[in-house]
């Protein structure tokens, strides 16, 4: 049996949720970057926090955190896909986990999806700018990289906390209960039966049957 989690919240605001999350972070991620390449040489790490954390410029062809260089037309094609498959399910989203999750999942691909398009070497080949650096043995990312990963960790929570994109919790079923509130069927039988016996509505007739059976009979003995 599942329960509603949205409590009737019109999907539009499940929509506006998934925009500005994706706008927030896709505009820091942008944002990052400009900075990054205008403030950074490639070779020439920053340090923050030792060697724990630096900021080190590098031109990336390959997908999230360095993988698959020399694929860059192919990640490109897989960007365009998730975005396609975010806006397609988007209209149907009546929960909150969902959108954020959607929303960061958008962000992120649109982020190195637009390095593709307008960093060199060319259009749909451009490399995306990495810049974070966690540990010299850990790849270099972005913040894209990051909403991509924090999406797929809020999708694995939900799923595992029996959170759905329509706004329900637990294990869904094809059909409703049929004793579950608000069902029209189960409400109309509970309109027909009225009690156990199946008597109550039939009483009142017999007792006004009597009554006038009643009256006649004095009305008779005057």
């Amino acid at each position: 049996m599942t329960q509603p989690s949205g409590g009737g919240v019109a999907p539009r605001s499940k929509l506006a949720v998934l925009i500005g999350v994706a706008l927030g972070a896709f505009g820091l991620d942008a944002l990052s970057k400009a900075l990054v390449v205008a403030n950074l040489t490639p070779g020439q790490p920053v340090r923050v926090i030792g060697s724990i954390l630096e900021f080190d410029l590098l031109r990336n062809s390959g997908a999230a955190f360095s993988f698959g260089t020399g694929y860059t037309v192919v990640f490109t094609l897989l960007a365009i896909v998730v975005i396609a498959v975010v806006v397609r399910f988007a209209p149907r989203l009546r929960s909150t986990w969902y959108a954020v999750a959607f929303g960061l999942l958008l962000a992120g691909a649109s982020g190195n999806l637009a390095d593709r398009i307008f960093r060199a070497p060319g259009l749909f080949r451009g490399d995306v700018v990495d810049w974070i650096a966690v540990t010299r043995y850990y790849p270099v990312f972005n913040l894209a990289d990051s909403s991509i990963c924090i999406a797929a960790v809020l999708f694995v929570l939900a799923s595992l906390r029996g959170i759905h994109m329509d706004g329900t919790r637990g294990v869904q079923s094809p059909a409703r209960d049929a004793g579950a509130p608000g069902d029209p069927a189960a409400d109309a039988a509970a309109a027909d039966d009225g009690d156990d016996t199946g008597v109550s509505d039939a009483a009142p007739s017999a007792e006004a049957t009597q009554g006038s059976g009643a009256a006649a009979t004095a009305e008779a003995e005057r």
